[in-house]
Formats: C-alpha cells, sequence, structure tokens
C-alpha cells in the first residue's frame, strides 16, 4: 500500500484488459508495437519530469524544449554544413543550458516554478517559429538526411530492433535505460535523498544540510537531457521538424507522472510510477484508435483517468500514513 506505484498497476492492468476485449488489433505484435513506441515518446519525458515533481517544482516548457532541441540540430548542421553530429552536440549544450537557466531563475527569483517555467515556454515558442521563418524562410527545418553522419545518428536515436514480430524502436530502449537510471537514483543514492526532501520541505531540508538549490537546479537539467533525446529522435525520425509542434505536451507528461503517483504538492511519487503511467497513455492512445472510436473521446478518458488517480493516489497515502 505505501507504494506511490500501486494505484497505476491498477489502472494499467484495467485498460490492458479492457482494450484487449474489445479490440482485436490490440494484442497483436503491430498492435503492441505501437503501444509500446507512443508510451516511449510520453515515458522518456515523464520519468526526470516525476522526478522535477517529487523535488517539488515543475516545468512547462518541456514539450516546446523538445521540439527546440530538435530545430538546433537541424538549423546548425544545416546552415554550418557541418556533420550533423556536431549540431546534436550544439543541441545538447543549448539544451542543457536552458534547463540551466530555468534552474536559476528559479533559484534567484523565488518566482513559483509555475510562472518561471511558463515564461521559458512563451519565450521557445516564438524563438522556435521565429528563427526556423528566419533561416529556413518556412516554418519547417530543411531536409538533413544525405549529411554526413545522419545515418550513425539515426541508428543512436531513431533505429529499432526486430524481436520476433514485435518491433521495437529506439525510443522504447531510451525509455526503459532512463526509468532504470531514475529508480536507481532515487532509491539507492544520497542524492534521491535529497530530491525526496526538497520537495516534502525545502526548509526543513535546508535546516539538515541538503543542498536543495543545487538539487533543483540538476533536476531542471535532467528533464533538459530527456528532451534532448527526445528532440534527437523527433529530428532523426523524420528528417524535417516543425516549429510548431511540442505545444501541449507538457501536460502529458506531468499527467503520466500524476497518473503514477506523483502527489502534485512534492515529495511522493517514483519513476516506475511515471513510466506506468506512459504505458497508460500508449495504450490508450492506440486502443482508442484499434477499437475505431472517434478518437476526440481520448482527452476525455485522459482527463478522467488524471482524476481517478489523484483521487486513489491520496486515498492510498492515507491509509498507508495511517498504519505506519
Amino acid at each position: 500500500m505505501s507504494r506511490p506505484e500501486l494505484g497505476a498497476v491498477v489502472g494499467a492492468a484495467a485498460v490492458f484488459v479492457f482494450f484487449a476485449v474489445v479490440s482485436d488489433s490490440f494484442l497483436k505484435p503491430a498492435g503492441l508495437s505501437t503501444v509500446l513506441y507512443a508510451a516511449s515518446t510520453i515515458g522518456i519525458m515523464a520519468v526526470p519530469v516525476a522526478l522535477l515533481m517529487i523535488g517539488g517544482e515543475f516545468d512547462l516548457s518541456t514539450g516546446v524544449m523538445v521540439t527546440s532541441s530538435a530545430l538546433i540540430s537541424s538549423m546548425f548542421s544545416y546552415q554550418m554544413t557541418a556533420n550533423v553530429w556536431v549540431g546534436v552536440l550544439v543541441s545538447l549544450l543549448v539544451t542543457l543550458a536552458i534547463g540551466f537557466f530555468n534552474g536559476i531563475m528559479l533559484i534567484r527569483t523565488k518566482l513559483p516554478s509555475f510562472i518561471i517555467t511558463l515564461g521559458t515556454f512563451l519565450m521557445l515558442t516564438g524563438l522556435n517559429l521565429g528563427f526556423t521563418k528566419l533561416i529556413s524562410g518556412g516554418v519547417s527545418t530543411r531536409t538533413i538526411g544525405d549529411m554526413e553522419g545522419f545515418a550513425s545518428a539515426r541508428v543512436l536515436f531513431a533505429a529499432h530492433l526486430q524481436l520476433g514480430s514485435v518491433r521495437l524502436e529506439a525510443t522504447v530502449l531510451w525509455w526503459l535505460a532512463l526509468v532504470a537510471l531514475a529508480t536507481w537514483v532515487l532509491l539507492r543514492t544520497r542524492a534521491g535523498n535529497w530530491i525526496f526532501a526538497s520537495g516534502g520541505g525545502a526548509e526543513a531540508a535546508r535546516a539538515v544540510g541538503v543542498p536543495v538549490n543545487r538539487t533543483k537546479v540538476g533536476l531542471y537539467m535532467a528533464v533538459a537531457f530527456a528532451a534532448w533525446i527526445s528532440g534527437q529522435h523527433l529530428l532523426f525520425r523524420y528528417d524535417a521538424v516543425q516549429s510548431g509542434e511540442g505545444v501541449g505536451n507538457e501536460f502529458l507528461y506531468i499527467i503520466a507522472a500524476v497518473i503514477g503517483g506523483c502527489l502534485m504538492t512534492g515529495g511522493y511519487g517514483s519513476a516506475i510510477g511515471a513510466a506506468i503511467g506512459a504505458l497508460i497513455f500508449g495504450m490508450t492512445s492506440r486502443g482508442i484508435v484499434y477499437a475505431q472510436w472517434d478518437p476526440d473521446w481520448f482527452k476525455f478518458f485522459l482527463g478522467g483517468m488524471l482524476l481517478l488517480a489523484t483521487l486513489l493516489n491520496a486515498w492510498v497515502r492515507k491509509r498507508a500514513e495511517a498504519t505506519r
């Protein structure tokens, strides 16, 4: 009962059984492949977002940060006529700098993270569109598929692995690796204790020597690193990027984390729970399509899952605390 991902596990099992019954295509290898892919594209970001929420903060710039990362790689590589790996590394540095900016602004201004990252969201949205139009002359980047290094970068960020009839995209492997790393950090390292303490009560944590400021900055940079991975996948899977993509995805990452057991107040949650929340997203988004329902109902279902998960998580935590 004390595990924060309990509600997500129950919800995932219910969603799986439901769509397995109403849709014949759901359990086929091709169906499972698309479910895992849809879950992984959300899960890569949901895991560090969950850690950030456990640390007591939010990041509303994550959706457009993914697009910014892809745009930087593409436009730098194309305009500088360099190997695409140069653009990838430049994108990593710039994206990490954005995360560092969010963390430092939070520490220095003492403003709520909602306000700080909302401002970053708006600035990145404008920069994505403005620079793309200025450099490319349109709202999407030029193709870089024929440039040196593209094939090797695609192997790392957008390849796939065939296991029998199931196709595993590279994002699934990145997702599982991030879940394992984040779980180890939370449960087996001093940094994990710092994250829980910072979200549970920042002032009390400072009083016992927890480096709260450094922890929060590190969490924002971890979110930025995951945004870089997602952005490179976006670029090397499709070879071009639309500058307006990513708006609204930040809410999907937060929803996955909340469904997975993270509390909005911080100090409680798990990386595994966020991964299960992303899996629920993948099963629902693909299951509705396979069941041949109107996809407009997906957002209604997602909102309902968010409310139910929040209520269940609060109830489970109260019961667990009452039995200690």
